[in-house]
């Protein structure tokens, strides 16, 4: 009996521009497993964000398919792509993109409040409790200008995952970070995995960061040049290896 990936992508294509098409990505193909912890890399302009952005239908691809847990999505208008990336994706980005004016637990609890499934209380509860684990809890009232840098993309991840997607997509989420902050994040998705059985996808040019991660898709010039298995264990957090004193 076959298992359904995560995410798929088939012969997929995008080009931009009017006129004369510039193409991004050339016919990929491309299967993330559930529960697994995948790097993407390559020189800018490899097409990494763009096959990110697809896999997370956030964008549309000139040609070829791209499958979210079995389902096609090219189909999908925007309104369902939408009400699927709700439940079933988060995403974490280079820029926080917190809120200023908001706490940290209210700026969690934003996408939450989108959702008929979710109420006020329940969405609180859940900010609570994932910047606890994520180390924040001590946090939870102060503004996005009363944080560190890493701490306010502590906060972007939490925002992230407190709905509980099973699918993680991230792009660069350690760009703007110092190297602790940044094995920090590192930690903190190898945990997630471990512990949650998530599939996290992320955009990394960090080359330490890629080889912590179980399998890396290597882009260049819109294709896949290669796929690196490291095939590293999913290390505990806490552990001497670990710079994240979280636990869940």
């Amino acid at each position: 009996m076959s298992v359904t990936p995560a995410l798929e992508a088939r012969q997929l294509v995008r080009e931009l521009g009017d006129g004369v098409k510039t193409r991004i990505l050339h016919g990929l193909d491309l299967t993330i497993a559930s529960g697994e912890l995948v790097s993407i890399t390559g020189p800018s302009g490899s097409g990494k964000s763009t096959l990110l952005y697809l896999l997370g239908a956030l964008d549309r691809p000139t040609s070829g398919e791209v499958f979210i847990e079995g389902t096609p999505i090219n189909p999908l208008d925007d309104l369902a792509r939408g009400a699927l990336r709700g439940v079933r994706l988060g995403f974490v980005f280079q820029f926080h993109f917190l809120l200023p004016e908001l706490t940290a637990v209210e700026n969690v609890m934003i996408p939450m409040l989108r959702r008929k499934d979710i109420g006020p209380a329940d969405a609180r509860q859940r900010a609570v409790d994932v910047l606890t684990t994520l180390g924040l809890g001590d946090k939870l009232a102060h503004r996005p200008n009363q944080l560190s840098g890493g701490q306010q993309q502590r906060v972007s991840i939490a925002r992230a995952i407190a709905h509980r997607p099973r699918i993680l997509l991230a792009d660069e989420p350690t760009g703007n970070l110092d190297s602790a902050a940044g094995e920090a994040v590192i930690d903190i998705f190898e945990q997630l995995v471990r512990d949650r059985g998530m599939t996290i996808v992320m955009v990394t040019h960090e080359a330490s960061y890629a080889k912590r991660t179980q399998r890396e898709i290597r882009l260049h010039d819109g294709r896949i040049a290669d796929i690196v298995s490291h095939r590293v264990p999913l290390r505990a957090v806490g552990s001497p290896t670990s710079t994240t004193p979280v636990t869940t």
